[in-house]
């Protein structure tokens, strides 16, 4: 089964300033809860997102235990948005859509989240017991981080 994950958020700066903050990958540790543990192992250089970029990551999402991820950069229309996609890790499916329109004094930002769990009807079991919390709770804590962050002047 597909599930889907969707959420928005109003930003109050420019365009500019969002994608910039969004674009650099060395910014998704900021923006992550502290419990994940997670870490860019890419060494990323200040460079900003590209069509084809990889990127590798180690967390720990259930449990503590430990695991390695690598996501790739499959969609790129700057200042408008980009789209990550697994290339390796736990989901069958993981594809995250990030959408950036300007708005009135700001930004409104939206993601959209496609994936699939493995291993059949044990994934879907994850997936209402666990899994879905777990990526609704990642999302909250970004909420309010970027709240904190991008405060109107």
């Amino acid at each position: 089964m597909i599930y889907y994950f969707r959420t928005e958020q109003f930003l109050p700066t420019d365009i500019e300033t969002a994608w910039q903050f969004f674009a650099s990958a060395k910014n998704l540790a900021v923006i992550t809860p502290p419990e994940l543990d997670f870490k860019v192992l890419t060494r990323l250089d200040d460079k900003e997102i590209y069509e084809g970029m990889l990127i590798d990551y180690k967390l720990r999402p259930l449990w503590g235990i430990p695991l390695r991820w690598q996501t790739e950069i499959s969609r790129v229309k700057r200042g408008v948005s980009f789209t990550d996609r697994q290339s390796k890790g736990p989901y069958s499916i993981w594809e995250h859509t990030h959408t950036f329109m300007p708005q009135k004094d700001g930004v409104l930002m939206k993601d959209e989240v496609k994936y699939k769990i493995p291993f059949g009807f044990i994934g879907s079991m994850m997936h209402t017991l666990i899994i879905s919390r777990k990526v609704a709770g990642i999302f909250s804590y970004r909420r309010d981080i970027l709240k904190k962050m991008f405060v109107r002047k």
